[in-house]
């Protein structure tokens, strides 16, 4: 087999649409070797990692779910209500308003109190989504997959910034 042109997209795209074989596996296998061989995992850099991980997460503040409602939503049927959900911390409350949309996604509507310059991200299963509060607070994720989900607030806070994470929620 010839190496593939690198200007040939199409068919670039083709070989790594195909399955990993075992070919591939070996080729994976011997880099890793090499890699292992000449630069190395320093000693220790895996646990210093998870350290500063844990650091960085006790000192995020965790805000406490303070509501939950369920909103009939017009003529929309009981299974597309719309859903309220607020929490608090000492930096910041919010409140997202859910809407279910087609293919099993919702629309977060949300608002930050303080808001002005917040940076909003969402985690959920599929990734992370990452917006900033306009200057009123509020947000808006337009299509989110529904399942459990958490919201991250980067809020400014004299020099510095608040980290506050909300609990699990199912979206």
């Amino acid at each position: 087999m010839t190496a593939p042109d690198p200007h040939d997209d199409a068919r670039l795209d083709a070989l790594a649409a195909q399955p990993v074989d075992a070919t591939d596996l070996a080729v994976l296998d011997a880099l890793r070797g090499l890699l292992e061989r000449v630069d190395p995992v320093p000693d220790g850099l895996v646990e210093r990692i998870e350290f500063e991980l844990t650091l960085d997460a006790l000192q995020a503040e965790v805000a406490t779910l303070t509501q939950v409602d369920l909103v009939g939503a017009g003529a929309r049927t009981a299974t597309e209500a719309v859903r309220t959900i607020t929490f608090t911390s000492e930096s910041v409350t919010t409140m997202v308003t859910l809407t279910p949309q087609e293919a099993g996604a919702v629309r977060v509507d949300g608002w930050a109190a303080p808001g002005a310059g917040v940076r909003v991200e969402l985690l959920h299963a599929g990734g992370t989504l990452e917006t900033r509060a306009d200057e009123d607070g509020r947000f808006v994720f337009e299509r989110v997959p529904v399942g459990l989900a958490k919201f991250v607030l980067h809020v400014p806070v004299g020099d510095g910034v608040a980290t506050v994470l909300s609990p699990a929620v199912e979206l």
